[in-house]
C-alpha cells in the first residue's frame, strides 16, 4: 500500500547527505516551508547549495539555515532586502557564494529539470553580467527571429522542501493561493521532494481537477499544526 505519510519532520529528511542541493519554496515570506526549514538545520547537512526566490527575510526560515555557516551558495533572484542581513553579511564576508538569477530564468530552469529538457535559449539577460556563467566565461548565445538569446541550463535539485495546503497519503498535493509560487515547478525538479501540509485527507477527498501537484512527484509529506507564526496571523495566510 502506498502511503507516502512520515510521522515527523526528522522522519522525512532522515538521511539528506552533505553537498546536496536544495530547492525550497517561497516567494518572500509566502509559501516559506518553514518546519521542514528548521528539521533541515538539526539534520545537519553541510556544504549545501539553496535555491530560492531570495535569500531570507529576518533571523527565521532560511536565513535561519544560512546562519549556521552549512550553506555554500545560494540561487535566487532576489537576494537584497530591508531584512536581509543575515545573507548581507555571509555574502559581503565572502562566507557564501550567490548565482543571480533572473526571476523568470530561475522558474523555467527548474521546470525544464522537471520536463527533462536539456537545455534552452531566451532572450533574458543578453548583453548583461547575467549572460556569463558563475566562472566568469560567457554563456553561448543565439540569434533566433533576429533577437539574441542565451542559452539556460535545469536546475535540478536532490532535495525539494515545499510548503501546501492540504495532501493524501499517495502524496498528491492543493496550494493555498500565493503560497502555491515555486512549490509545483521544484516538486518536479528534484530527486526527493518532502511536502509540509495543514491538513491530511483521504483518498478520493482531493478533486483531481484541484490537484496541482501529483502524487508522483512527491516522496514524503508532514502533516504540521496550523498555528501564529512569528510576525503574527495564521501560517495558511503566509
Amino acid at each position: 500500500m502506498i502511503n507516502k505519510i512520515a510521522p515527523s519532520v526528522e522522519a522525512a529528511l532522515a538521511g539528506t547527505p552533505d553537498g546536496a542541493t536544495v530547492l525550497i519554496g517561497g516567494f518572500g515570506t509566502a509559501g516559506i516551508p518553514d518546519e521542514l526549514i528548521d528539521g533541515l538545520i538539526a539534520q545537519g547537512a553541510r556544504d549545501l547549495t539553496v535555491v530560492n526566490n531570495n535569500a531570507g527575510n529576518g533571523d527565521h526560515g532560511l536565513a535561519a539555515l544560512l546562519a549556521t555557516g552549512r550553506v555554500r551558495k545560494v540561487i535566487c533572484s532576489f537576494p537584497r532586502q530591508a531584512d536581509s542581513h543575515v545573507f548581507d553579511g555571509l555574502y559581503r564576508s565572502g562566507q557564501i557564494e550567490l548565482e543571480l538569477v533572473p526571476q523568470g530564468n530561475l522558474a523555467e530552469r527548474l521546470r525544464a529539470a522537471g520536463a527533462g529538457i536539456g537545455a534552452f535559449f531566451t532572450p533574458t539577460g543578453y548583453g548583461t553580467e547575467l549572460a556569463r556563467n558563475p566562472d566568469g566565461t560567457p554563456k553561448e548565445t543565439r540569434v533566433i527571429n533576429g533577437r539574441p538569446h542565451v542559452l539556460e541550463y535545469p536546475i535540478h535539485g536532490d532535495l525539494a522542501l515545499i510548503k501546501a495546503e492540504r495532501g493524501d497519503r499517495w502524496g498528491n498535493l492543493t496550494y493555498r493561493k500565493a503560497a502555491r509560487n515555486f512549490g509545483p515547478v521544484m516538486a518536479t525538479a528534484a530527486r526527493r521532494t518532502v511536502a509540509s501540509v495543514f491538513e491530511v485527507v483521504d483518498l478520493g477527498a482531493l478533486d483531481p481537477e484541484a490537484v496541482i501537484t501529483p502524487g508522483i512527484h512527491v516522496s514524503a509529506v508532514v502533516q504540521v499544526p496550523r498555528t501564529a507564526t512569528r510576525a503574527g496571523g495564521l501560517k495558511e495566510a503566509a
